[in-house]
């Protein structure tokens, strides 16, 4: 790729912790951080020698950790929600070109496979506005009211679950979350920033592993998962 890929990796805000005493980031997850899982999975990559880190003003922990990841990893003030830390971050980046790539992905996803990046990078790689990785649906899936009562059974055909990365011109996402946020619209991630202007991202298949630690439950999965990806990838722990 000729164009420059500039790497954002919002961290959750200081009331994301799980029960737990710090942000759900720091909980631990094989030997490290799932930050530091996180973080060292994107830096192993060839194509990611450096990213910027939106955290929260009140994040305490990462002072810990960032010595480690001196002249790798470039801390940036975080926002209230996801869109206004990759919002600050997009309006930081010190050179960034229209044409450019900006590459989102969660902190909290650490299962992230190389060979998935790959196929992302290469897929999107002639593409005008961008897409993310995602897995199709498979399960029946019921829309229900706010009593939990089934009110719809919703085709799952063309239906997909999203992941990140996720990966846009940066022109292009640096406008379209500006005006989205300007409308009052919900941001929930990139790709519905960019839909709302009326562009279509494109969907790339990614593995269903690349789970979201979103729950305490989830830290067991994302063990068991980023033992076989360390083993199938020969990465060090």
């Amino acid at each position: 790729m000729n164009e420059r890929i500039w790497v954002v990796v919002p961290a959750a805000g200081a009331g994301a912790r799980m029960g737990a005493e710090q942000p759900k980031q720091y909980l631990p997850l094989l030997g490290k951080s799932i930050l530091e899982q996180t973080l060292d999975t994107l830096l192993a990559h060839p194509a990611i020698p450096h990213l910027y880190l939106p955290i929260s003003d009140s994040d305490t922990f990462w002072s810990a950790k960032a010595a480690s990841y001196q002249g790798r990893v470039t801390a940036l003030c975080g926002g209230r929600e996801r869109v206004d830390s990759v919002l600050n971050a997009l309006r930081c980046l010190p050179s960034a070109n229209t044409q450019d790539w900006v590459l989102v992905h969660d902190v909290a996803r650490p299962c992230l496979r190389h060979r998935d990046l790959d196929n992302l990078l290469e897929t999107l790689k002639l593409e005008a506005v961008g897409g993310l990785l995602g897995g199709r649906v498979s399960d029946t899936m019921k829309r229900t009211d706010a009593q939990g009562v089934v009110v719809q059974t919703v085709s799952r055909e063309h239906l997909w679950r999203a992941y990140t990365p996720q990966m846009f011109r940066y022109g292009l996402l640096l406008n379209a979350i500006e005006q989205a946020c300007e409308a009052g619209v919900k941001v929930t991630d990139e790709a519905s920033a960019i839909e709302y202007l009326g562009y279509a991202p494109r969907m790339v298949q990614g593995a269903d592993d690349n789970i979201k630690v979103t729950y305490p439950h989830d830290l067991e999965l994302a063990a068991l998962f980023l033992e076989r990806i360390k083993h199938e990838e020969n990465r060090c722990a």
